[in-house]
């Protein structure tokens, strides 16, 4: 099964070539973040 966080960075990096450059950059951005600390800080 696809562990959550997986899903989450996956979705950052899709943010991240979104045409929206200031709005998708940075969720993008935070988005990635906020998966890693999912992986790293829990087991999701």
């Amino acid at each position: 099964m696809v562990r959550l966080s997986t899903i989450v960075i996956l979705a950052g990096i899709v943010l991240l070539f979104v045409p929206i450059p200031p709005i998708a950059t940075v969720s993008g951005v935070l988005v990635i973040v906020l998966g890693l600390l999912l992986r790293f800080v829990t087991d999701l």
